[in-house]
Order: C-alpha cells, then structure tokens, then sequence
C-alpha cells in the first residue's frame, strides 16, 4: 500500500471516530450544571485505537464541526457558544485527554492494563479542565466547582474508562491483525 493510500486510510478512520464522538455525545444523563454523556467514552475509544496522533486529529475534527455550528456535541447542540458556555471546558479537555492517552499507550504497550491507566489520566484531564472553566464561567468557587463539575464524574467516568480501554484494545488488536490499521 502506498504512502497516499495509507494517509487516505488513516484520514477516512480519523473522520470516523469524530462522527462516532459526535453520536455518542448523544447519549445524555441530565445533571444541573454539565450533563454525563458518551463523548468521554468515545474520546478513549479513539485515542486507545488510533493513538496520539490520529486520535487527537479524530477529536480536533468534532470540535471544528460543532464550532461551525453542526449538532454534534451533546443535545444536538454546536456552535461557538458551546465551546465557550459552561461545558466549553471539558470539550477543549478532550484534546489533551486524547492526545495524553495515545502517547502513553505508544511509549508502553497496548495492552488492557496500560489503556485502563492511560484513559483514567485522560478522564482527569478533561475533569480538571473542565472544572476549572466551570469555576470561572459560572463564577463559583473551587468547591462548589467541584462538587458540580468533577465529583459526580468519577465514577461513571472510571466505568467509561474502563469500558474505553477494553473495547478500544479489542479493536486494535482485531484491526491490526486484518491490517486496516497503519499507526
């Protein structure tokens, strides 16, 4: 396969995965402040597949569509009001999130193990990044920031993040094999 045919490959997979964030952002758990929705699950998902690279790129392509105002983020919302209202925080802690999960997974080994470690890191970035937006945006202090923006998180999140570090390895290792993954 030539090295056109592979970039090809590899930009149709990243577009993939944003259109994947973008319908699990779908799925929504309504709390007051910031709703629980799949798009962490898929953040891990892309990023423990595609790597650091081509995962980050996965999310910087979601964001670029919602910021041109297509629905993608959760409640079929979009436009740069999303990314600059108070759950603005957490989507732009996607990209770290998802870039620190695919390094991390490069530099060790993708195993089930160092994915779970790698997208619990990435769960805390976009926590803390969304909590401390959520503190200024909402002028609240760190606690009541916290309270409202990281802590009802943890758990679903560490389910999500096992949940991501699971299937994510089993795809891999099923792409790889059937060599429809160039990372």
């Amino acid at each position: 396969m030539t090295t056109a045919n592979v970039k090809l490959r590899m930009m149709i997979v990243t577009s993939l995965f944003a259109a994947i964030i973008g319908i699990f952002a779908q799925i929504t758990i309504p709390l007051p402040l910031v709703p629980i929705t799949g798009q962490t699950l898929a953040i891990g998902l892309a990023a423990t597949i595609l790597g650091a690279k081509y995962g980050t790129l996965s999310v910087l392509v979601y964001l670029g569509l919602g910021a041109i105002g297509i629905p993608v983020f959760a409640q079929m919302s979009g436009g740069l009001g999303s990314l600059f209202g108070p759950t603005g925080g957490y989507l732009i802690g996607f990209l770290p999130a998802a870039f620190i999960i695919g390094y991390y997974l490069e530099k060790t080994s993708y195993t089930f193990m160092n994915a779970l470690i790698a997208n619990v890191i990435g769960m805390f970035i976009t926590l803390t990044f969304g909590t401390i937006w959520l503190m200024i945006f909402a002028n609240l202090s760190w606690t009541g920031a916290f309270m409202g923006g990281f802590f009802p998180f943890i758990l679903v999140g560490l389910i999500k993040a096992a949940l991501a570090a699971w299937i994510g390895i089993l795809v891999r290792l099923r792409l790889e094999s059937a060599k429809l993954l160039y990372v």
